[in-house]
């Protein structure tokens, strides 16, 4: 295997340098702003074990760039709200760290979780379970 220039952990760390990274009591707080959207990147499967956050968009880590992007075919008319403060999640902090600093490319604005949803409901927060 080639040696890899950068890991995943320096490019995690390079992205948390660079964008709004949300706390969960604060995120807590923040679920009954109307102009927050949570949004939860993690697989299907992982909602359905864990839970999520009530109101959250579920977007796929695989989708995200596209559905956000208003000249995709696969654009979602969530993401073109103005005004709205988008946090992304995922389980640890790390898919979302990296979302958000792509997303921050492209020139959309947002934040994430600091720390995922591992600590989500330790720390108090809410959690929808998934029904089936």
């Amino acid at each position: 295997m080639p040696k890899l220039t950068k890991t995943a952990a320096q490019m995690v760390a390079e992205a948390r340098a660079r964008i709004t990274e949300v706390e969960t009591p604060d995120l807590i707080k923040m679920l009954d702003d109307p102009d927050v959207i949570v949004v939860d990147i993690r697989d299907v499967r992982e909602r359905q074990r864990g839970g999520y956050i009530p109101g959250s968009v579920h977007a796929p880590r695989g989708m995200v760039e596209f559905w956000v992007d208003p000249d995709s075919p696969y654009f979602k008319d969530v993401f073109g709200q103005e005004g709205k403060r988008y946090v992304f999640h995922c389980a640890s902090g790390w898919r979302s760290a990296l979302t958000v600093a792509t997303l921050q490319d492209m020139g959309f604005d947002a934040a994430h979780l600091r720390e995922g949803f591992s600590t989500w409901e330790a720390q108090g927060g809410p959690v929808e379970k998934a029904e089936g």
